[in-house]
C-alpha cells in the first residue's frame, strides 16, 4: 500500500511509458506506480496520504551538478556582496561590518563582479585600508577565482613585496613591486591558510540551516565541487558525514575529491560512488586553468582587454597521469576547464587515455566547457565525456566573455551544439558563484537571456535549449553523470521518490516567465520536506 498519493497533476515523468500521467504513489522511499487519478488513487489505503495538485505540473527532483556546498552555506553567514551595485557600495558593506565585530575579528565575504559596477575596477588593499586596518579583510569575486586582501589580511599571512608568486597562483602589483591586494588562483590561498577555519559545529549549522532553502528551490541533489587546496573538502566531508549519522542530510550529495589526495583514494581503495542514497563519493576534482573574469582561462588566442593568454593551473602530463592512475583504480575525474585551449588541451589528454574509461562506475567529465571551438567539440562527443555546464554563467557573464575575446564569444556556452554532437549535458549553477535557483537556470538556457529579457532576441540564441532539454539537463543528466540513472532522473516505478511541484507548467508557459515559476512541494526520498 502506498504511504503518499499526489493526484490531479500533470507528471512530466521523461519516461515514454508514462507519459500522460497525472497521479503517482509513493511507498517508503520509492515510486510505486505511476499513471492515472483513478487507477493510483484506487490504491489508497487507510493511512497513506493524498495531495490534491490541482492540475501543477510535477518534475523529478533537480540535482545542481556543480554547487560548492559547504561554501554557499558558510557565505550565507558571511558578507553576501553578490547584490552589490558599485565600488563604493561594496566599502560601505565593509565598514557596516566592521562596526559591529570586534578589532582583529576577520571580515570574509564573497559575490563582487566588478562587471556590473558602472565603473570596471578591482577593489584594491589601499581603499580596503581606509575603511579599515582592525580588521583582516578578504572578499572574494563572483568566480572565486580571485580576491581582494585589505594590508592587515595580507600581513596576516606574511605577504610583502619580496613575496613571490606561488605556483598555480599570481600576486598582483602596483609598478614600485607592491601588492596591490589582488590575489588570483592559489595565491588567495596564501591568505585562507591563516583565516581561523570554522568549528564543525558551525559548519554542520551552517549546511544544515542551507538544506531547506535549497528545497525551497526544488533541489534534492548537488553534486559537491571542492574549492582547491586547503582543509575545506575535508572539513566539508566530515560535516556531510554528521549530517549523515544524525539523519540530516535531506539532500542527495556527490562529493568530489580533493584532486592532490588521489594517492591516498588509491590506496585506500575508494571507489567514484562509494556511499549510500544520501552521501557519495564522487569524482576526482582536478584544476586545468582558472576563469575568464580572472583573466586565468587558458585561451588559444590572447585576451582583447588584458594581456596573455591566461594560465594552465596544472600542467597537462601531470592531468594525463592523475587520469592514467584514477580510472584503473575505479575513479572518475572532473576538470575544471574554462579557456578554449584548455579544453582542447584535456580533449587531447583523454583520447590518449587507456582502455578503461567505460568501466567507471560513473563517466569522467569536463567542468564547465566554457568556451570550446567547433572541431573539439565533434572530438569530445566521441569520447562519451559529460559536459557539466552552467548555463546561468552565460547570462551573468556576457559582458565580460564580448569584451574579453569579442567575436570568439560565439564558441562561449555552445549548449546547442555540444547536445548535438552527443555529449550528457549536466546541468548546475556552480554557485556561491551564481544563484542556485534551478528555475533561473533553466531560463537562461532556453531564452539565453537575462532575467530583465535582455539581451533582445537573446545572446547567440543558435544555442538556446528547449525547456524539456534544460529539464533533462538538471535531471537526468546528472542521474547519467553519476552512474545512478537506474534510481533517478525520471518518474518511473521503481525509482526513488525525489519530485518538484511548480505553481506553472513552464513546458508551456512564455519562456520570458520560467524563471518566475515557484516550487510548491518538494518530495525528497518520499517524504514532503517543502510544502507551500
Amino acid at each position: 500500500m502506498p504511504d503518499l498519493i499526489l493526484y490531479h497533476g500533470k507528471v512530466h515523468t521523461q519516461d515514454p511509458e508514462y507519459a500522460r500521467a497525472t497521479a503517482i504513489a509513493i511507498r517508503g522511499n520509492r515510486l510505486l506506480a505511476v499513471g492515472d487519478d483513478a487507477d493510483i488513487r484506487a490504491l489508497t489505503g487507510p493511512h497513506a496520504r493524498s495531495i490534491d495538485l490541482g492540475g501543477r505540473l510535477v518534475l523529478p527532483g533537480l540535482t545542481d551538478a556543480h554547487f560548492h556546498l559547504s561554501t554557499w552555506a558558510l557565505g550565507l553567514r558571511r558578507l553576501v556582496l553578490a547584490d552589490v551595485p558599485s565600488l563604493a557600495d561594496l566599502y560601505r558593506r565593509v565598514a557596516e561590518q566592521a562596526s559591529r565585530i570586534p578589532s582583529g575579528a576577520w571580515i570574509l565575504g564573497q559575490g563582487w563582479n566588478e562587471t556590473r559596477w558602472p565603473r570596471l575596477i578591482l577593489p584594491t588593499r589601499g581603499d580596503l585600508d581606509e575603511v579599515t586596518t582592525s580588521h583582516p579583510v578578504l572578499l572574494w569575486r563572483s568566480d572565486m577565482h580571485l580576491a581582494v586582501a585589505n594590508s592587515r589580511a595580507l600581513q596576516e599571512a606574511c605577504i610583502t613585496a619580496g613575496t613571490p608568486d606561488p605556483p598555480q597562483g599570481v600576486i598582483d602589483r602596483d609598478a614600485s613591486g607592491r601588492p596591490t591586494g589582488v590575489l588570483r588562483e592559489l595565491a588567495i590561498n596564501m591568505v585562507t591558510d591563516v583565516v581561523p577555519p570554522p568549528a564543525a559545529e558551525e559548519l554542520v549549522a551552517a549546511i544544515r540551516e542551507g538544506i531547506p532553502l535549497l528545497h525551497q528551490l526544488g533541489l534534492t541533489g548537488v553534486h559537491d565541487c571542492r574549492v582547491k587546496g586547503g582543509g575545506a573538502g575535508r572539513r566539508a566531508f566530515h560535516a556531510y558525514q554528521q549530517l549523515r549519522a544524525a539523519g540530516e542530510l535531506a539532500l542527495r550529495t556527490w562529493m568530489h575529491l580533493p584532486g592532490e589526495r588521489l594517492a591516498e583514494a588509491v590506496a585506500l581503495g575508494l571507489r567514484t560512488g562509494l556511499g549510500d542514497d544520501y552521501l557519495r563519493v564522487g569524482h576526482l576534482k582536478l584544476f586545468s586553468d582558472g576563469s575568464q573574469g580572472a583573466g586565468t582561462a587558458w585561451m588559444l588566442e590572447p585576451y582583447e582587454d588584458t594581456a596573455g593568454c591566461g594560465m594552465p593551473l596544472t600542467p597537462m602530463e601531470e592531468i594525463a597521469e592523475s587520469v592514467r592512475s584514477a580510472t584503473p583504480a575505479g575513479i572518475a575525474v572532473a576538470i575544471h576547464a574554462i579557456g578554449d585551449r584548455a579544453v582542447r588541451e584535456l580533449v587531447s589528454v583523454f583520447e590518449r587515455a587507456p582502455a578503461g574509461a567505460r568501466s567507471l562506475p560513473a563517466p569522467h567529465r569536463i567542468e564547465h566547457l566554457q568556451n570550446i571551438r567547433p572541431k573539439d567539440v565533434a572530438r569530445l562527443a566521441r569520447l562519451g565525456i559529460v559536459g557539466s555546464v552552467q548555463p546561468i554563467h552565460a547570462t551573468d557573464d556576457l559582458p565580460m566573455v564580448e569584451r574579453s575575446v569579442g567575436r570568439r564569444a560565439r564558441f562561449a556556452y555552445p549548449f546547442r551544439d555540444l547536445l548535438a554532437a552527443g555529449v550528457t549535458l549536466a546541468l548546475g549553477s556552480d554557485s556561491p558563484v551564481a544563484d542556485p535557483n534551478p528555475l533561473w537556470g533553466i531560463h537562461a538556457a532556453v531564452t539565453r537571456q537575462r532575467r530583465d529579457g535582455t539581451p533582445p532576441g537573446g545572446w547567440y540564441p543558435d544555442q538556446r535549449l528547449t525547456v524539456d532539454e534544460a529539464v533533462w539537463g538538471y535531471t537526468m543528466g546528472p542521474a547519467l553523470a553519476t552512474g545512478l540513472a537506474a534510481d533517478l532522473g525520471s518518474i518511473t516505478p521503481g525509482k526513488l521518490a525525489y519530485l518538484v511541484v511548480l505553481d506553472r507548467d513552464i513546458l508551456t508557459v512564455d519562456p520570458a516567465e520560467i524563471h518566475q515559476a515557484r516550487v510548491v512541494i518538494t518530495v525528497f526520498d518520499g517524504r514532503v520536506v517543502h510544502d507551500i
